[in-house]
């Protein structure tokens, strides 16, 4: 009799495993839907509709909440990944979720290269960079309380992040990118990235994931092509409803365009903090600001050959950029920590840049 009443039991705890399991397969595969049965129409209408300001502002709110719900699994199957193949968070923060939430700039980097607008790649990556060292990581401490960062990881990523941007400065300041540039801004991405994971040390590394490897491969990729076309969507929304005021393109990619394809890395980052994955946030953020400083100009003109620039607007801000990145990487390896005090500097920071409409 208890032999027979143990068989039920484990037969009942392996029963409701499997639906535990089969119910949070379906809810990870949502994301797969929402890609193919509501961003996929949304974004043709848009297109055949030319963007509109009404539909421009409708997109802009659907494409948001398509980036939150793709970006918070982007976030949970690359922790996964990161666990199973026994990475630490810094680094998967640094490679795989950096490049995913860069998607959108490494796009439109080719995109507006394919058609000759050189203005609109150097303007949004510059912009980025600008906007997630000071904007994004100074919104970070007003959704969290504050939280410690180490010393010589921020000192490793920020000097790599610098020497970056010191290299595309030099090369936009003469207003164009020949093949050659590219090719030295896309390879300089790897020998950084090297270069910092050789120099910190070993970190710890976190439990192996329960699933498979390639479940949450897959379900990351989902997750990252979810938040490239809900930024994609944003883009061309802040795009269509910003180009009535006639400012010219470079502003409009350096101001506007580099907030809507910051949005990934915002989304990620609350959803790594809000989960307590702090390096990750940390890792994303200047892992980002590495991203495009380099590759995500480059990798354009890589394949398309000589870009224009406009020299002396890509230069100003580009200066501005690296001395907010500066002044970021000094307060955070100093203070060690991102609190509420450092939050507002950095928004203030961010807020001067506006200052460079009139230099």
């Amino acid at each position: 009799m208890g032999s027979s009443y143990g068989a039920t039991e484990k037969a009942t705890i392996r029963k409701s495993a499997l639906q535990t399991r089969v119910k949070t397969v379906l809810r990870d595969w949502r994301l797969f839907f929402i890609l193919a049965v509501v961003a996929a129409p949304i974004l043709l209408i848009g297109l055949w509709l030319a963007f509109d300001v009404t539909v421009g502002i409708t997109l802009l709110i659907l494409g948001i909440a398509l980036l939150a719900f793709s970006a918070e699994k982007a976030v949970k199957h690359s922790v996964s990944i990161a666990s199973t193949l026994r990475m630490s968070p810094l680094m998967i923060g640094l490679v795989i979720v950096s490049l995913g939430t860069d998607f959108p700039e490494i796009t439109n980097s080719i995109v507006s290269s394919a058609l000759g607008h050189g203005d609109i790649n150097v303007g949004d990556s510059i912009g980025s960079v600008l906007a997630q060292m000071t904007l994004i990581l100074g919104l970070l401490p007003f959704f969290r309380d504050s939280f410690r960062v180490k010393r010589d990881e921020i000192i490793v990523m920020g000097a790599c992040e610098a020497l970056a941007l010191i290299a595309t400065i030099s090369m936009i300041e003469k207003g164009y990118i020949s093949w050659m540039n590219a090719v030295f801004l896309v390879a300089s991405w790897p020998i950084l990235m090297l270069i910092t994971k050789n120099v910190m040390k070993k970190p710890e590394v976190m439990p192996h994931a329960s699933q498979r490897l390639s479940y949450h491969f897959v379900l990351a990729i989902l997750g990252f092509i979810g938040v490239a076309v809900g930024s994609f969507i944003v883009i061309e929304s802040v795009i269509t409803m910003s180009a009535v005021l006639h400012v010219p393109e470079y502003f409009i990619s350096f101001f506007l365009v580099a907030i809507g394809t910051s949005l990934p890395e915002l989304v990620v980052d609350l959803t790594a903090v809000r989960k307590k994955q702090y390096e990750i946030a940390i890792g994303d953020a200047i892992g980002s600001c590495l991203v495009d400083a380099g590759f995500s100009i480059g990798i354009g003109p890589l394949i398309f050959g000589k870009i224009m620039v406009s020299g002396r607007l890509a230069e100003t801000t580009g200066l501005y950029a690296l001395f907010g990145s500066i002044v970021v990487i000094s307060t955070l390896a100093l203070r060690e920590k991102l609190d509420r005090k450092a939050g507002v500097l950095f928004i203030v920071l961010y807020l001067l840049s506006y200052a460079t409409l009139y230099a």
